[in-house]
């Protein structure tokens, strides 16, 4: 049943990958941030900081950078100066995701997927990046795709694309991974190999390396002190005890996937020693363990409308085919059980004091870039954060994670000017960050 209709979507990727380039390519944006000054006036303010909020708050814009912050009653708005209302809302800094796959948007099958993106790579890449933006996702780090994510970052940074700012790994190093196309990954035999591919993919210009999985401790080693010498951070992609004990001991800077339910609950040593080290986490907890059951309970989340007008016709048909009887897909396979797990694991690094970082794993089946960031907050809450921490933890901590916290991550004077507006109160109730109603970065109005 699946198979000619896939046959068909494969005969027309070049027509696709046409067809996207004039979707995704709208006017230029600005390149070099905002111009001129603006106000965000009237609504509650979160600044990132675990703090109490300010209430009919003010923030003044110019340029690209925050020159004031408080209640609207304390602060001068500039003359001449572009006012919004933001009354009966709230401003926080623009989100910060620590995972996310451009090169994919959430179809149900992976082995499937990747013919049809051969034909459109950059195409597709270029929508992702649009969809994390408009959902309130301002800076974002890619942990996997083929090297073609260079230039999407680049034309983000230089103002041809819209789109999260971006630091990303390109192929990960494994020594496993064949489900996964080449291009998606560099396949090594020993550490004197990984040391080499890391180099390589330095030179190339990646941001970061993204260890995944099957890895020794020497490869893991040996990723870690070329990158360490090149000034470049290593994130590991890890679930078993005995590998993130072995990630520890290497140096690797970032866990990611630690406690999305992959594995039974951890060891209270394991736990303590990862918090005392102060080694960030990055959880991942909502790409299958929340996403999963919302889907039982609401199928209709899979007709995404975003995702309907970003895609041609034919390829959107091919998204929903992708969701029949998707509990049967492979990604789900072992979900029931992550479930169970997750009862336990999901909170076991927030109880124990670990520096908690967000990230989705957007992209990934039926997790759309377009509401990942607000599901993956959510569960957070769920697991035991409150609200604002889990707000921080998705906007000051991941700036911080990515060592550009004295840049990004609150919204005080000095800042860059990434803030996003949503309808509701989100210490009430963390689902209003579904409801992004304005998007500004780099102090550019995106939405």
């Amino acid at each position: 049943m699946k198979k000619p209709h896939l046959q068909k979507v494969r005969a027309a990727a070049p027509l696709i990958a046409g067809i996207l380039l004039s979707i995704v390519l709208p006017a230029p944006v600005a390149a070099q941030g905002g111009s001129g000054t603006m106000a965000l006036v009237g609504g509650m303010l979160l600044d990132g900081y675990e703090t109490p909020p300010i209430h009919h708050a003010a923030v003044v814009i110019e340029g690209n950078r925050i020159v004031a912050v408080g209640p609207a009653s304390d602060v001068e708005i500039p003359a001449g100066a572009e006012i919004v209302n933001t009354e009966g809302m709230t401003m926080l800094p623009g989100l910060v995701d620590l995972h996310v796959h451009l090169m994919i948007l959430g179809h149900g099958e992976y082995a499937e997927w990747w013919p049809i993106l051969d034909g459109a790579r950059e195409e597709m890449m270029a929508i992702s990046a649009r969809q994390l933006l408009m959902a309130g996702v301002t800076t974002a780090v890619d942990l996997g795709a083929p090297l073609e994510i260079l230039n999407v970052r680049d034309d983000i940074n230089e103002g041809r694309l819209p789109g999260p700012r971006m630091l990303v790994s390109g192929p990960w190093i494994t020594r496993v991974g064949q489900q996964f196309p080449p291009w998606f990954q560099r396949r090594i035999t020993s550490p004197e190999e990984a040391t080499e591919q890391t180099d390589d993919l330095i030179d190339a210009g990646v941001d970061l390396i993204k260890i995944w999985a099957g890895m020794s401790e020497d490869d893991m080693r040996a990723v870690v002190d070329a990158a360490h010498r090149r000034g470049i951070e290593v994130h590991t992609h890890l679930y078993a005890p005995e590998d993130m004990w072995a990630a520890i001991r290497a140096g690797t800077d970032v866990i990611q996937h630690a406690g999305s339910g992959g594995n039974p609950p951890y060891s209270d040593d394991l736990i303590t020693e990862i918090a005392h080290r102060g080694i960030p986490i990055v959880q991942t907890i909502a790409h299958r363990i929340w996403v999963y059951p919302a889907t039982l309970e609401f199928p209709e989340r899979l007709q995404d409308s975003r995702l309907k007008e970003d895609l041609p016709p034919d390829l959107y048909g091919e998204f929903q085919r992708s969701f029949e009887d998707f509990h049967r897909n492979s990604y789900f396979r072992t979900t029931p059980r992550q479930i169970r797990n997750s009862e336990i694991a999901a909170r076991q690094f927030i109880d124990g004091g670990a520096v908690i970082a967000m990230g989705t794993d957007s992209g990934s089946p039926m997790n759309f870039h377009t509401e990942a960031a607000w599901r993956e907050i959510s569960a957070l809450v769920d697991s035991g954060m409150s609200p604002l921490a889990a707000i921080s933890a998705s906007t000051k901590t991941g700036a911080e994670v990515m060592g550009m916290g004295r840049d990004l991550g609150t919204i005080e004077p000095g800042k860059l000017a990434d803030i996003i507006v949503v309808e509701g109160n989100p210490l009430f109730d963390i689902n209003v960050l579904g409801y992004v109603r304005m998007v500004v970065k780099d102090g550019v109005r995106y939405k």
